[in-house]
């Protein structure tokens, strides 16, 4: 993938470069987990005993309290993934092991949400071989390539995004979905999760509700195709490396958590506030309560202006 330097309206051509050694690129996502994967640091080369003998490159608590195993390397190779694949076993059966590391890094008040355990590959390529069986073994595994350029810059993209299923989009009992329109252009795809699903979250709400939400999610899954939808025990995050967007459904609206600061929300409408000091599920600190159409309209710019700020 060409990368190129913008000097006024010349263009010069980026030289690609690696790592010397993995470690190098161990230690520069580490020391940067907020900000590449909003994922707070756990343990790094992390032992998982004499029976299986192995180290966890990393060990980290995504945003949404799930355990989250990285792994690297900076070569292709075939290894990367069954060690991914080995670790995913190995702390599903060891879930006190990480909760106590957890609690030495982060603190005893942190609880561990377990529903689904975040595993991410990162290397500078993968055989089609390795991409067919992933997608084979539905793992729930994410695999990232990364170039390194001489200018100092690192460039990350998702080849393989974790265990998706098509989500059917059934007209409501109001007899009027504004979903169906565009549900013939592209099918919504929703990451798959251990334990809940959106179909979950429709249960016990009106027809009118029912019909928002699928609105807001073909919405914000049409922004770009490497956004994914996990469904979590109070909401449903819309993330890419991150969440960018929770939706919180109620009996007569929906809140909405939108990843923006306060001083990035310019002319704010009256269903807005911030709950940055206010506890809440949903990750994202700008909240926004839609009970229609019209006010999602309104809320659509800020949705793409924090995709925009965390990147595709």
């Amino acid at each position: 993938m060409p990368f190129f330097e913008i000097s006024g309206t010349t263009l010069t051509s980026v030289e690609q470069t690696n790592f010397k050694v993995e470690k190098e690129l161990q230690t520069l996502i580490e020391r940067n987990l907020l900000v590449v994967f909003n994922c707070r640091f756990v343990a790094s080369e992390f032992f998982t005993g004499t029976l299986h003998a192995g180290r966890i490159d990393s060990l980290a608590l995504s945003e949404d309290n799930n355990p989250v195993i990285i792994e690297y390397k900076k070569i292709e190779s075939s290894e990367l993934i069954t060690q991914s694949l080995f670790y995913l076993n190995w702390i599903q059966d060891h879930k006190g092991d990480f909760e106590i590391a957890v609690q030495r890094e982060l603190g005893n008040d942190v609880e561990v949400d377990w529903s689904d355990v975040r595993v991410i590959c990162i290397a500078p390529n993968y055989k089609k071989y390795d991409l067919h069986a992933v997608q084979v073994m539905g793992a729930n595994i994410e695999l990232w390539k990364y170039r390194l350029f001489k200018n100092e810059s690192i460039y990350l993209e998702e080849v393989f995004q974790a265990t998706r299923v098509t989500a059917s989009l059934p007209i409501g009992s109001s007899g009027k979905n504004p979903v169906m329109v565009e549900a013939g252009k592209k099918a919504a795809l929703v990451r798959a999760t251990a334990t809940y699903t959106f179909e979950e979250h429709l249960e016990g709400k009106p027809s009118h509700i029912r019909s928002l939400m699928y609105l807001i999610r073909e919405y914000i899954v049409g922004l770009d195709p490497s956004i994914e939808e996990a469904p979590k025990k109070f909401y449903v995050a819309y993330k890419t490396t991150q969440n960018l967007v929770c939706m919180e459904p109620h009996g007569r609206n929906i809140k909405l958590f939108v990843k923006l600061r306060a001083d990035e929300i310019d002319s704010p409408p009256p269903f807005y506030r911030d709950v940055s000091q206010i506890g809440h599920s949903g990750t994202g600190d700008a909240e926004f309560i839609v009970s229609s159409e019209e006010e999602f309209e309104r809320v659509k710019l800020f949705i793409e202006a924090a995709y925009n700020k965390i990147g595709g």
